[in-house]
């Protein structure tokens, strides 16, 4: 099984990431895998995200969005995770604006692994104690830290 601290990296994760609206954060996180996997193109990125989004909102309540996309170039999983300054309308299933974003980014050949990737994360931010430490977190490496710690205690 794959855990999601090996898809997730420090310099991927980050607080106050400006938002605005739902393009806006989609263009950060796209800038923020630009610079960290230089394979992959901030635009590709942006349009695969922004493509999945006009599918069905992935926002997922409570704040939360959970975007994912198949995406041409990636050969393994990918994950980012920002903490926007501004909660943003990201048309979730509970009408909540949301300020946390954790991506989900695989190859375009998704298989049952990336369907428990998706699961792992959406179970790990349907609690409400993660959520407030993902929230409290002051830096992009504290973060990261909640992760890892939520996935070592489980």
């Amino acid at each position: 099984m794959i855990r999601l601290e090996t898809i997730l990296t420090p310099g991927r994760s980050l607080v106050n990431a400006p938002g605005g609206s739902k393009k806006r954060a989609l263009q950060e996180i796209a800038t923020l895998i630009d610079r960290e996997v230089p394979d992959l193109e901030m635009q590709d990125v942006f349009e695969a995200l922004f493509a999945r989004e006009k599918l069905g909102s992935t926002g997922f309540g409570n704040g939360i969005a959970i975007p994912h996309c198949r995406l041409k170039g990636c050969s393994s999983p990918i994950s980012a995770l920002i903490h926007l300054d501004a909660p943003i309308d990201y048309d979730a299933i509970d009408g909540a604006p949301v300020d946390l974003l954790f991506v989900l980014l695989v190859p375009e050949a998704a298989t049952d692994a990336h369907l428990e990737l998706l699961r792992q994360i959406a179970s790990m931010l349907d609690r409400k104690e993660v959520r407030d430490r993902l929230r409290a977190a002051g830096s992009s490496e504290a973060l990261y830290q909640v992760v890892l710690d939520v996935q070592n205690e489980s």
